[in-house]
C-alpha cells in the first residue's frame, strides 16, 4: 500500500521554539521509508524562516507559502491527487485547509492534534479556535491525538468525531541513541523546554530550587522565550536554543533529565512529551512530575523516577547515577514508541477509516441483492 499523503503543519523545516517539527520529521521519515509519498505545506513565517535548521527534508516535498490565497491553486491541485490529507494543530490556516480537504472529497480526511488538551479547552468554551472549527469535526474520518485516555471518547461523543485515535509522539532511533558524553554539555541535571507561564512555577520548584540546594553542581536548561524576569541560579547554564542534532548529546551527557508537564496536559493525562521518549531512547535517567496515565508509558521506580517536589529531586540527585533506570526506559521506548511503530499505527488507522467507509456500501448492496 503506497499512499499519497498531504500534510498541513505548523513546522517541519524549523524546530525553533516548537515541538511540532521533530514530531512531523520522525513520522514523515518513517512513512517515507514505508513507501508513502508526502507533501508538506508550511506557512513561511519570519520566526521560522530565520531559524530554519532543515530547509529541505529528504522525506517530504515541502511547499512554503506566504499567503493562503496565493498557494490555494497548488493546494487544490495537490488534494485532487491525494489519498490522505491531514491538518495539524496550530497550522495558521487550519480552518481553511480543513474546508478544502472536505470540499475536495479526499478519501481519508484527518486532523492531527499535537495539543489536544489545549484544543479541547477551546472547543468546550467557544466551539472552535483559530485552527479548528468544531463544525468540521463530523466531516473528518480520523482525529489523531497526542493525548490518549478518556479525552478520545469525549471527542467522539461530544463533538461528533467518527474515530478518535491516539497517535503519540515518537522518535527516530537513528537520531536518538546513546552518545559519548560531551564535556560542553556535562551536567548533573538538565531540562529542555520552551518557556510556558503555567509550567514555570513547577520548573522553579523541580529545577531552580534543587540547583540552589546543590550549588556546586552544574545544571543546564535549554529553550527559548524565557523572559528576563526569570533569574536562574549561578550554577545554571541557559542555552537559548539547542538544535535537534545536539539533543541526544545533552541527554547522554546529563546524569539526570527533568521532565515537567504543562498544566493542561497534566489535567488531561495520557500526554507524554516527545522529550520523554527522546531522552529515554538515549538511556537517560528521567525524573518527572506525575500525571494520570504516566504509568502506561513508563513503570515508576523502574523505568522513570517521580518527583512531587524539589526535595524529591534533590534526593535522587544526591543518590547518584542510576543507569539501570535509563536502560529499562530505553528498552521500553524502542519496543513501543519509535517512529516506525507510530507509522504502522497511522497506517492501521487509515485502513480502518477506509473500511468504515466501505462497510455501509457493502451492507446496502447485500440488502439490495437479497431484495432482488
Amino acid at each position: 500500500m503506497s499512499l499519497r499523503i498531504t500534510i498541513f503543519g505548523l513546522a517541519i523545516t524549523s524546530s525553533w521554539g516548537n515541538g511540532h517539527a521533530t514530531t512531523f520529521r520522525a513520522l514523515c521519515a518513517a512513512l517515507k521509508q514505508r513507501g508513502h509519498q508526502i507533501t508538506f505545506f508550511e506557512k513561511d513565517v519570519e520566526w521560522y524562516a530565520s531559524n530554519r535548521d532543515l530547509p529541505e527534508p529528504p522525506y517530504a516535498q515541502v511547499r512554503l507559502y506566504r499567503q493562503w490565497d496565493d498557494v490555494l491553486p497548488e493546494v487544490r491541485k495537490t488534494l485532487a491527487a491525494t489519498d490522505v490529507a491531514l491538518v495539524g494543530s496550530y497550522f495558521p490556516d487550519g480552518i481553511a485547509a480543513l474546508q478544502e480537504i472536505v470540499d475536495a472529497k479526499v478519501t481519508v480526511k484527518a486532523f492531527y492534534d499535537i495539543d489536544t488538551p489545549i484544543t479541547l479547552a477551546s472547543l468546550r468554551q467557544h466551539r472552535g479556535n483559530e485552527y479548528l472549527d468544531a463544525r468540521l469535526l463530523p466531516e473528518l474520518d480520523v482525529y489523531f491525538s497526542f493525548t490518549g485516555g478518556p479525552i478520545l471518547r469525549e471527542l467522539q461523543t461530544r463533538f461528533g468525531v467518527k474515530s478518535a485515535v491516539s497517535l503519540y509522539c515518537s522518535f527516530d532511533p537513528a537520531e536518538y541513541q546513546r552518545q559519548p558524553s560531551d564535556a560542553r554539555l556535562r551536567c548533573l541535571l538538565s531540562y529542555m523546554g520552551t518557556y510556558a507561564p503555567d509550567r514555570q512555577p513547577k520548573l522553579e520548584a523541580l529545577f531552580g530550587a534543587p540547583a540552589r540546594a546543590l550549588s556546586d553542581e552544574r545544571f543546564i536548561v535549554a529553550g527559548p522565550m524565557y523572559p528576563s524576569s526569570v533569574v536562574w541560579p549561578e550554577n545554571v547554564e541557559h542555552i537559548f536554543h539547542l538544535a535537534p542534532e545536539y539533543h541526544a548529546r545533552l541527554y547522554s551527557s546529563s546524569d539526570f533529565i527533568l521532565n515537567v508537564t504543562r498544566r493542561e496536559m497534566v489535567m488531561a493525562g495520557y500526554s507524554p512529551s516527545v522529550r520523554l521518549f527522546e531522552a529515554a531512547a538515549c538511556g537517560a535517567t528521567i525524573i518527572s512530575d506525575n500525571w494520570p496515565g504516566l504509568d502506561c508509558f513508563f513503570t515508576p521506580g523502574e523505568e522513570i523516577l517521580i518527583a512531587t517536589g524539589g526535595d524529591d529531586v534533590v534526593h535522587w540527585l544526591r543518590r547518584g547515577t542510576l543507569p539501570e533506570i535509563g536502560k529499562r526506559a530505553q528498552e521500553r521506548v524502542l519496543a513501543e514508541h519509535t517512529s516506525s511503530v507510530r507509522a504502522a499505527q497511522f497506517e492501521q488507522a487509515i485502513e480502518a477509516a477506509v473500511s468504515a467507509q466501505i462497510a455501509p456500501a457493502l451492507t446496502r448492496n447485500t440488502a439490495l441483492h437479497r431484495a432482488i
